[in-house]
């Protein structure tokens, strides 16, 4: 499966969690887990989707072991950082360290999409200085 699709698969997966998250929310006239829910929405609906659209606008990177590795490092550390901050938020704050871990998680994750959006780049940038004329 290619990047992108599993991107977007999860995006649309979470939005849904996140939406529902929300909804009880509102019914329970309960708020305290609104900081988890915006992580959730935020990291899992948001950033997924861009990912998503990244991968999607670069084919040879979509195709990449690393480009999958780096959105199920995503997927996995949104999730523990949600449920976490969602633990703390409700009155669990013992629960600080796997907020903690799925934040590590989600950086590690972002550090792996940093190497390869750079390494694209510099990549692009080398073509380019190759095809034009010296002058």
């Amino acid at each position: 499966m290619k990047a992108s699709s599993l991107s977007f698969q999860a995006a649309v997966l979470f939005v849904l969690v996140g939406m529902a998250w929300g909804i009880q929310m509102a019914v329970s006239h309960n708020h305290a887990a609104f900081p988890a829910h915006a992580h959730l929405n935020l990291l899992g609906w948001v950033s997924l989707f861009l990912f998503g659209i990244f991968y999607h606008l670069h084919p040879s990177i979509d195709q990449s072991r690393a480009a999958r590795v780096q959105v199920w490092v995503w997927i996995a550390g949104t999730a523990i950082l949600a449920v976490g901050v969602g633990l703390v938020h409700t009155g669990t704050e013992s629960a600080e360290p796997i907020a903690a871990i799925g934040s590590l998680v989600v950086f590690a994750s972002m550090l792996i999409f940093a190497w390869l959006v750079l390494r694209r780049e510099r990549y692009s940038a080398l073509q380019a200085a190759a095809v034009s004329p010296a002058r």
